[in-house]
């Protein structure tokens, strides 16, 4: 998959909790990334519709949305953000694996019939005339 284009992003910036003394209280380094699943250039309609089943419940009106405020730096909380966002989609697009059918080994037939001949056995024993 493409990187996705600065233009299809939209940024929000807010004041994060967490360390960072009085730097904290004055700057905005919690970062807020929207990305509009429906309006985007960079994937197929295949892949659209693969990515809005996956995602189903992270989308809102057809947008994704990704929080940082891990780092002290606005900057970083930025990288970090798109390289989520950027993970989360890639991981949804890709096809799944068709299951391959496989018989069962003859060891594991063998086992499931003997528990079975056991636990008819036990049944058996508690059948009869009781009085």
């Amino acid at each position: 998959m493409h990187p996705i284009p600065e233009r299809e992003l939209g940024w929000k910036f807010s004041r994060s909790s967490g360390p960072g003394g009085q730097h904290v209280n004055t700057s905005d380094t919690r970062v807020e990334l929207t990305w509009s699943l429906t309006d985007t250039t960079v994937l197929t309609p295949e892949q659209k519709a693969r990515a809005a089943a996956v995602l189903k419940h992270r989308l809102i009106d057809g947008t994704i949305t990704v929080v940082s405020s891990q780092y002290r730096s606005q900057h970083r909380n930025r990288e970090s953000a798109r390289a989520r966002l950027q993970d989360l989609v890639a991981a949804a697009v890709v096809p799944p694996k068709s299951r391959r059918a496989t018989r069962p080994t003859r060891g594991s037939v063998r086992r499931t019939n003997e528990s079975k001949k056991r636990r008819s056995q036990t049944k058996q024993g508690r059948r009869g005339d009781w009085t």
